[in-house]
């Protein structure tokens, strides 16, 4: 008769077992860098213009829906729709109302279409009267002026200047 011994695998003895955490530790703190760089808590979406430098501020508030407005040294445009020329800083003589060197006529006529516009008019933004202006940082005043001026008089007070968070 012959017994069979009973097979029992090796133990190991003092054998620990061990995860090593510090790669996945890794993986998870750029997955968590990325995932808050791509985060937007804004809805608006603002793509600054090429030719556009725009000034610097310490302001964290995110812009609202509103009409773009962008000032460059070369044009005035809302959206990507060129409404006036700008030289030397100012605009040309045809774009401006004789009587009134402070009223641009184009601005106001586009502004005056997107109000009585049967599309546009419903949007809160538009019966608010508010606008998202991009200007070159070299501009002077005076010619910032004339844009507040006349969308002040085409119905869209609420004006707010688009800067970049920084020094």
């Amino acid at each position: 008769m012959s017994r069979r011994r009973r097979y029992e695998p090796p133990v190991k003895k003092n054998s620990t077992f061990t995860l090593n955490i510090t790669s996945m530790t890794d993986m998870f703190t750029i997955m968590l860098v990325f995932l808050l760089q791509t985060y937007s808590t804004s809805d608006v979406q603002i793509i600054p213009e090429n030719n556009l430098r725009l000034p610097t501020s310490a302001s964290m508030v995110n812009p609202t829906e509103a009409i773009k407005i962008s000032l460059s040294k070369d044009a005035l445009k809302i959206d990507q729709t060129k409404l006036a020329d700008v030289k030397n800083n100012d605009f040309m003589a045809q774009d401006l109302e004789d009587k009134d060197t402070n009223f641009i006529k184009p601005l106001f006529q586009e502004l005056d279409r997107i109000a009585k516009s049967e599309t546009e008019k419903d949007k809160d933004f538009v019966k608010d009267g508010k606008i998202l202006l991009q200007a070159d940082k070299e501009l002077p005043y005076s010619t910032l002026r004339k844009v507040m001026y006349t969308a002040s008089m085409a119905g869209f007070p609420q004006l707010k200047l688009i800067t970049m968070v920084g020094e």
